[in-house]
Order: structure tokens, then C-alpha cells, then sequence
């Protein structure tokens, strides 16, 4: 990407002041989403963030994050600096005013960025006032500026504070307990699978964390980034060729393509807009999906592969088994959602398609023996397609003969209404009856499942359509599946897996996980699939009675209450209820507790997958053994 050469200097000038601050406080989820622990890191990644702007724009190498033992986040480069004059519109120093005014940063003014993740410094104001306290120093001009806030408020002036033969920015935050009411205490792991992801996609850059609470240290540095980012997903896998690799500027447009195929049957494409993480994809993916497919078809008709003239690969072919990070550097980026999930800047797709389907053909073309082997992968995948459309016609032509009706176990709601209507996946005939007896009938349905369904992570699509139990699911859904998949027809938008609190009950709740995370991620993505918590006990002392789900509150009550022994019942099936129960504890949405299955970390997610219910077995022992000692009440 070619530097910015229109206007350097990097002043109070550049900085245009939208509106104020105070509504951040008052309103956070707005701002940050939620206050959860997720939305907790969103504030690193805020900070940490316009530090990688910086690197972006050439002017920063290092960025040092430290957790304090106060419960700090530090964040420190060595990039140019925040301008420290005093800012012509609001008379306060540029420094007080990008930390204290919302939408006060240096991407609206002359002389910012011309790239950019975020707007630069946009988001540190709303940090600031989610911190009881923030602290700045700037390094510039042989001078250390200093300056500090309370609950986005400053407590005073900027003042030189010493002498500095650097420059660069720390910036210091202490999140408010009274916001972040469920924590305020920084996860290590996230942050360092954060930065990761960061340096693989600024190469060159180094990220340095340190857990000054636990005196971990990691570092970070990808001379060849996201080539670096496809061996790390690929690790653990079969691969298939060499992994390719390209970087070229198309009409203003820094496009970097890498991939390399394995011998799974999912796909693993990330795609990133600005270093920004784009989960919906947009014109950029669009670009990238149709000249692989194209670029494939033409090098197989070149070879005299495909023969006949009607006959191609489609796309859902050439995915399979790919690994593939995709990251445009584009100026002024147009997202469709405010989220940044998705890019809808036209320009994107004709420089990604272009300047990918020229280097992957002469990858194709000059590495031989990885294009035979793409070749003999994809081929087998059209192969598997033209089996499993078969199958899933013979289901849709038997499910048409018989009048559209679904299947005979499931006990459907009687509203039409899907944001009304959930449906509940039983363990069981035993408990999916009792589940039957005791429900809303018109907002929950219940569809039984007999034993353990297919490990859909080792089956492709045709063997997962001649499967009973998962061909009911995908009917009982109405989304159909695949290259058919529509979620806008989902019958019911709370879909509830309900199984034992067992070992079997645990296998069996993670091979529907599997299921829905392969082949119904959008499902997942929209917020629609949850796991039914029962609970573990039931304890009793004369005529009352209470339900707990964890060891702690077992614990408790029968201290509190002198419970004995024999007045504690383990529930380790659903079928031990009772409909009432099974209602009561359950099922009853005044009562029920239940967990949503999040996609955010789909990263990790797919990791886990592929070792739980992947082929290997070596990764699976050493997953289960380094995790053995905090298993608790295991039931054999």
C-alpha cells in the first residue's frame, strides 16, 4: 500500500470534533454492544487498535500491551504521537479532546489516515468513559506530555512530566466495576488469540503481551503474515500442496490472498477488511469466491480435465477442504451493517478477483504437483455433491409425496410464528415424551432423538442425508441444507438442545453442536441455538423442595437447611422426571436456565471440533488428558 503522501503532518489540525461524550455513561451497550465480558475486551481492542492504524500507516513496529496487577490494561507504541496542542474548536489540549469528545479522531480530519480499521482514536473516548481512571503520556519532541481522567472527565491540564529521546503513545485504563457489573478482569488467552490474529495480519509488526498478575509474557512477529495465519490454522490438518500467496495493489486496493488445501470436508475462510474481521463476507469475498471457482474450471479445461463443454465445478466444490485468509486494505471502506460485518464497497470485488485470478493460474500453472492434488481434491468433492443432491432430492421428493408433512416423532407448536415458536431436541423417547405431556403447545414443539446421531465432522452431506435422525432435524428446521440453505425459512428461532446431565448426554449434545456449527452456522450466527440446562439435584426437607444446577448451591442449601443425605436426588436423565418437573425446571421460560451458543470465537470453536470429533485421535487424547484434572462428578 502506498504511503500517504498528501499532507504528513500529523497536528492539532487534523482532528474534527463531532459531538460530546455524556451519553456513553448513561447508555454503554450502544456504544460497546454490551457489558458483558466479551464487550469488556472490547476496550483493549479500542485502544489496541488505533495503535494498529499506526503500523498501517507506517509509522509504528512495536505495541507492548501489559494486564496490571491493579487491574490495568496499558497499552503502549511507537508511532508518531497524539498531537498535544490546544485544539482550535473546543480551546482544550488535542489530546483532552479526542479522549473526552466523542467522535473526536484523526480519520475525519485532513492529514489522518488513509487507511484505517477504526476511526483513529474514535473509540477511545468511550473507553475513557468506561474507566474509573485513564492515564496518557505522549512522547514528542524530547518531551514527556502527561495527562489523566476520571470517568471520562479530565482531572486537570496536560503538563510535561520529564524528557523522552522517543516518541509514541501509552495510554492506561482502568475498567468501571459499576459498567462491567459481571467483570472487570482482562482474560489472557483472548487477548493473546486477538493479537495473534493482529500480527499475522500487519507482518512485520511485533505485538508483545505481559500478565504482570501471573508473569506470562507471549511475542509476536509474522515476517510472511497471513501465509504465516494458514499454517497455524492448517496445523493440526492433512495437507494438500503447498500453501499460495499473494500481494498486490490494484487500483488503490491492497489485496493479500493465501491459502492451501486439506484433506477435511469443511471450509475455513476468514476474510478481513482493514485488519478489520468481515463474518458476512461482502464484495471482497464475492471477488475472491468467484475467480477461485472460475481460475479452477479454466486450468481443468486447459489440461484437458474437464471435458465436456457444459460441465463445471462449482463453487461449494472448490471450498471444500480450503483454508483461506483474505485481507484488502481499502481507503474509506463502505460496510453495510454498522457492525463492520460486511463490505459493500464495489470497487473490492473487481481488485480481489483480478489480482488473485492472475497469481493463483500461474501458481497453478508452476507448481504441478499441488494443482494435481487441489485438482483430485476438488473433483472428489463434485463427485460427493452429485451423490448428496441426489439424496437430499430423494428426502424432498418423499417429503413432497407425503403432503410436505413432517416427521411423525416431532410434536409441533401450533403457532406459525417462528419468533414466537422454539422447538426442543430431547435425548430420548422416554424424556421427549414427558416433554410432550408437560408444554406451551403453542409456542414448543419436540422432536425426540434416538441415540447418538452421525459425527457429522468425519461424514460428508450424502452419508449425513441417509441418517434418520439428522434427515427429520433438517425437515423440522424448513431452512433445507447446503447449496438449498435459506434461514429466512426457519420455523422456529429458538431451536433448545435438551439432553442428560452424563457423559452420554454431554457426546451427545456435542455431536449436534457439530451438526448445527458445520452445516447450519448461519443459525448459530443469528443467536438461534441454545442448550437446555436441567438441573444436577433436587434436594428436600419436609415439604419443601429445591432445584440446583450447581455443586456450589448444592452446597449451600445443605448447609443452610441441614439437609441429609438421603434427601438428595441426582438427576442423571431427563426420563428420571416427571413431566411437572421436567416442566417446572426445564422447560418453563419463567424458570428454565439456558445457555445461547455464541459464534463470536468461531476460530476457536473450529479448532475444538476437529479435535473432539475429528479423525485423530492423538489430539483428542491429549485434549481430554490436559483437561481431566478439572472435570467434576464424572458418571461412568
Amino acid at each position: 500500500m502506498a504511503k500517504e503522501t498528501q499532507n504528513t503532518d500529523y497536528s492539532a489540525d487534523s482532528i474534527q470534533v463531532l459531538e460530546g461524550l455524556e451519553p456513553v455513561r448513561k447508555r454503554p451497550w450502544m456504544y460497546i454492544g454490551s457489558t458483558d465480558a466479551r464487550w469488556l475486551h472490547h476496550l483493549v481492542w479500542e485502544i489496541v487498535d488505533n495503535s494498529i492504524d499506526e503500523a498501517m500507516a507506517g509509522h509504528c513496529n512495536t505495541i507492548t500491551i501489559t494486564l496490571g496487577k491493579d487491574g490495568s490494561c496499558q497499552v503502549e507504541d511507537n508511532g508518531r504521537w497524539i498531537p498535544v496542542e490546544k485544539h482550535a474548536k473546543t480551546g482544550k489540549s488535542t489530546l483532552e479532546t479526542i479522549l473526552t469528545v466523542l467522535h473526536a479522531g484523526g480519520k475525519f480530519g485532513w492529514g489522518g489516515y488513509k487507511v484505517s480499521g477504526w476511526l483513529h482514536w474514535v473509540g477511545s473516548s468511550v473507553v475513557n468513559a468506561l474507566s474509573t481512571k485513564m492515564e496518557a503520556w505522549v512522547h514528542r519532541d524530547g518531551k514527556v506530555h502527561y495527562q489523566s481522567f476520571s470517568t471520562g472527565k479530565s482531572d486537570g491540564d496536560i503538563e510535561v512530566t520529564g524528557k523522552t529521546d522517543h516518541t509514541g503513545t501509552i495510554i492506561k485504563f482502568f475498567p468501571d466495576a459499576s459498567i462491567f457489573k459481571e467483570t472487570i478482569d482482562f482474560d489472557y488467552k483472548t487477548i493473546v488469540s486477538r493479537l495473534r490474529q493482529q500480527a499475522y495480519l500487519t507482518k512485520g509488526i511485533t505485538l508483545i503481551i505481559f500478565d504482570e498478575r501471573t508473569d506470562k509474557k507471549y511475542k509476536f512477529y509474522f515476517e510472511w503474515g497471513i501465509k504465516s495465519y494458514v499454517h497455524f490454522l492448517n496445523r493440526k490438518e492433512d495437507t494438500l500442496g503447498d500453501a499460495f500467496y499473494v500481494e498486490k495493489e490494484k487500483n488503490e486496493i491492497l489485496v493479500e490472498v493465501s491459502l492451501q488445501y486439506n484433506k477435511e470436508f469443511s471450509n475455513n475462510i476468514i476474510s478481513f477488511v482493514n485488519n478489520i474481521h468481515t463474518p458476512e463476507g461482502g464484495t471482497h469475498m464475492t471477488g475472491f469466491r468467484t475467480a477461485l471457482t472460475r481460475t479452477i474450471n479454466k486450468y481443468a479445461r486447459e489440461k484437458d480435465i474437464l471435458k465436456e463443454k457444459d460441465q463445471n465445478l462449482t463453487n461449494e466444490d472448490v471450498v471444500e477442504g480450503i483454508t483461506a485468509v483474505l485481507s484488502v486494505k481499502v481507503v474509506d471502506p463502505q460496510f453495510e451493517w454498522q457492525t463492520k460485518a460486511k463490505l459493500g464497497t464495489s470497487e473490492a470485488r473487481g481488485a480481489v478477483d483480478s489480482v488473485f485470478a492472475e497469481a493463483f493460474m500461474d501458481f497453478l500453472n508452476e507448481d504441478p504437483k499441488s494443482a494435481k492434488q487441489i485438482i483430485d481434491k476438488v473433483f472428489l468433492a463434485a463427485k460427493a455433491r452429485l451423490a448428496a443432491r441426489a439424496a437430499r432430492d430423494t428426502v424432498v421428493r418423499k417429503w413432497a409425496l407425503e403432503g410436505m408433512t413432517l416427521p411423525g416423532k416431532l410434536a409441533d407448536c401450533s403457532s406459525k410464528d417462528p419468533t414466537v415458536s422454539e422447538i426442543y431436541l430431547v435425548e430420548g423417547d422416554s424424556a421427549g415424551g414427558s416433554a410432550k405431556q408437560w408444554r406451551d403447545r403453542e409456542t414448543q414443539a419436540i422432536l425426540p432423538l434416538r441415540g447418538k446421531i452421525l459425527n457429522t465432522e468425519q461424514a460428508r452431506i450424502d452419508k449425513i442425508f441417509a441418517n434418520n435422525e439428522i434427515k427429520n432435524l433438517i425437515i423440522a428446521m424448513g431452512t433445507g441444507i447446503g447449496e438449498t440453505f435459506d434461514v429466512t425459512k426457519l420455523r422456529y428461532h429458538r431451536i433448545v438442545i435438551m439432553t442428560d446431565a452424563d457423559v452420554d448426554g454431554s457426546h451427545i449434545r456435542t455431536l449436534l453442536l457439530t451438526f448445527f456449527f458445520r452445516y447450519f452456522r448461519e443459525i448459530v450466527a443469528w443467536g438461534y441455538l441454545y442448550i437446555a440446562q436441567p438441573p444436577l439435584y433436587k434436594l428436600t426437607k419436609w415439604k419443601k423442595s429445591w432445584y440446583v444446577y450447581t455443586e456450589e448451591k448444592k452446597q449451600e442449601i445443605i448447609d443452610e437447611h441441614d439437609i441429609i443425605g438421603e434427601n438428595i436426588q441426582r438427576y442423571k436423565g431427563l426420563g428420571e422426571m416427571n413431566p411437572e418437573q421436567l416442566w417446572e425446571t426445564t422447560m418453563d421460560p419463567e424458570a428454565r436456565k439456558m445457555y445461547r451458543v455464541s459464534i463470536w470465537e468461531a476460530e476457536k470453536a473450529d479448532e475444538i471440533f476437529k479435535i473432539l470429533m475429528g479423525g485423530e485421535v492423538a489430539p483428542r487424547r491429549r485434549f481430554i488428558q490436559n483437561r481431566a484434572k478439572d472435570v467434576q462428578n464424572l458418571d461412568i
